[in-house]
């Protein structure tokens, strides 16, 4: 995988995406899978069965040493440090004034010392991964090199390093578990650890971004081809079905998970976007932003921000990122879409939207979406929209 900014860049999978007949489409300077038929049936699959994706555009960093978790601490809003090994934590990485840079996932790596063979590999046994959103990867990576100053640590570019594929739905699990030696009943949500799967050496982890149960195989980018056929011939008696970044983003938007770049940007502090308890104040030591964010997190409790709610259509018209909630009555404006897509599982179009306080909460009357000047009917309803069945 390149990293050459001039020209599109490739997954390992690129050939065998091409081979299924998939539909690309550039996405943060990667040439991704848009689609390989119908978003629909590849939605319908991930709810029903089970779906298979390439997400190695995401952006991949390591950060370790003796210091790691304390450059973490200080870099992000969340208390990484704390983070036992083998676990995961999504949060946040801001700037000096409370925007968001990115949202990420962290996984503090399971490390042997005896593995590697060093005789200070005991004091450098501390590393983590960090996962950021691929167009914001680069930024996320200088970030954290230049927070890095003062602290025993290293900050390692690894997005050549992984492949990362996908697995998603409930028949996940069953699919996988054939195929690898790690204990996945033992594998908590928001958890990582190594195994094989197929043979080839794996960061499993258990995160997801669709609303179902799922799992993230994080390999090296050689083994990436071998590890996809290896379980779409296993997954293949239970329906599994290659996805696209369509469909990924329908699954995400009815299980009411924000995306950056649409409900998440530098114009909004965590606290604007509802997620101010990824914000940890009481963690040890001072981290970039505090300052700022105690001063959004004090303006949030007295005169509440915009929030972010669920739109469910009462007709048929799909609304988009950019268009103005409104007032049925008189078209004062209320908020702004940030996400909107037919539904598959509802049935109807929705949306997530920002929009004024007094207008937020479920079951408002008289809201609408102004498509093209027609104010069409919506429903304020809670995030999610879809919940699956534990």
């Amino acid at each position: 995988m390149s990293h050459d900014t001039a020209r599109t860049r490739r997954t390992a999978l690129d050939a065998l995406h091409r081979s299924l007949g998939a539909t690309m489409t550039d996405f943060a300077g990667w040439d991704m899978p848009l689609r390989y038929g119908s978003e629909r049936a590849e939605h319908e699959a991930v709810r029903t069965r089970a779906g298979l994706f390439d997400l190695s555009h995401m952006g991949e960093i390591t950060v370790s040493g003796p210091q790691a978790g304390a450059l973490l601490d200080h870099a992000l809003v969340g208390n990484i440090g704390g983070l036992r090994p083998g676990r995961a934590r999504y949060t946040m990485i801001c700037r000096a004034d409370g925007g968001i840079l990115d949202d990420l996932i962290v996984y503090r790596l399971e490390r042997s010392p005896e593995a590697d063979g060093t005789a200070d590999a005991a004091q450098d046994a501390s590393e983590y991964l960090v996962v950021a959103n691929a167009a914001n990867a680069q930024t996320v990576l200088d970030a954290l090199a230049e927070r890095a100053t003062g602290f025993t640590a290293t900050v390692r570019d690894d997005r050549d390093a992984y492949a990362l594929l996908a697995l998603q739905g409930p028949a996940a699990a069953g699919i996988l578990a054939p195929l690898t030696d790690a204990d996945l009943d033992g594998l908590k949500y928001y958890a990582g650890l190594p195994g094989t799967v197929a043979g080839v050496p794996a960061l499993i982890a258990r995160t997801g971004y669709t609303g179902e149960d799922g799992f993230e195989l994080f390999v090296a980018p050689e083994h990436a081809e071998r590890l996809w056929r290896a379980l779409a011939e296993a997954g293949e008696p239970a329906g599994l079905t290659p996805c696209g970044l369509s469909c990924r983003d329908t699954l995400r938007l009815e299980a009411g998970m924000p995306l950056y770049g649409n409900e998440l940007s530098t114009a909004l502090t965590p606290f604007d976007a509802g997620l101010g308890r990824i914000v940890k104040f009481d963690k040890q030591g001072d981290f970039v932003g505090r300052d700022a964010l105690e001063k959004a997190a004090r303006r949030a409790e007295s005169t509440p921000p915009r929030r972010l709610v669920g739109l469910v259509a009462e007709g048929r018209r799909v609304p988009r990122a950019g268009y103005a909630v409104v007032s049925a009555a008189d078209g004062t404006v209320l908020g702004e879409v940030t996400s909107g897509a037919p539904s598959p599982t509802l049935g109807r179009p929705i949306a997530m939207a920002y929009v004024d306080a007094a207008h937020a909460a479920p079951g408002t009357a008289g809201v609408a979406v102004d498509i093209r000047g027609s104010r069409e009917a919506y429903e304020v309803v809670a995030l999610p929209f879809y919940r699956r069945e534990k």
